[in-house]
């Protein structure tokens, strides 16, 4: 089933090795372990792509995509796990991960309204990235281990639950 499921989203190596702007990448397009639907490349993938999009820094495709050639795991997967963290979600999880990171260090309470612009990050970053980096990290491992769990514990239940299918049938035959 995870299998069948993440095929329907992969990328054809041979379309995307005639694109113009792929030749100086080519020599990674033969790597399977980059574009291959495995549980041992997709399940890291989307677990390092889980936790970039914690990260309080712009570009989270394009970290997610150098961490998975880094790791030699699924490049899509990755990139599109980072999608977690958008417009809607970006102010929750750093709003949480302030709170988290303030009371763990034990700093006074800075109330701050999260925007996308410059003049917030000069003024109001300044002031609190260091409790809202280490709650952004906590909570990006944490999510990454939740999300690396469950991606595993279903991909592997799906595994034998075929199996039990298969043999069910094979022994149905020969009855």
């Amino acid at each position: 089933m995870p299998r069948r499921f993440f095929r329907k989203f992969a990328f054809k190596r041979h379309e995307l090795s005639k694109q113009w702007f792929m030749s100086p990448f080519r020599h990674l397009l033969h790597d399977h372990r980059l574009w291959g639907i495995r549980r041992r490349t997709v399940v890291p993938a989307l677990s390092i792509g889980i936790f970039v999009a914690f990260m309080p820094t712009p570009g989270h495709t394009v970290m997610g995509v150098l961490l998975a050639l880094a790791f030699r795991v699924n490049i899509p997967v990755a990139a599109i796990a980072t999608l977690i963290s958008n417009p809607l979600t970006m102010g929750p999880m750093y709003y949480f991960a302030y709170r988290l990171g303030r009371r763990l260090l034990n700093t006074p309470l800075r109330e701050f309204q999260f925007e996308m612009s410059w003049d917030w990050v000069t003024h109001t970053f300044v002031t609190i990235w260091q409790p809202m980096l280490l709650g952004c990290v906590i909570l990006g491992i944490a999510a990454a281990v939740i999300g690396y769990i469950t991606l595993d514990l279903f991909w592997r239940s799906s595994i034998a639950d075929y199996k039990t299918r298969k043999r069910r049938i094979r022994r149905d035959q020969q009855s």
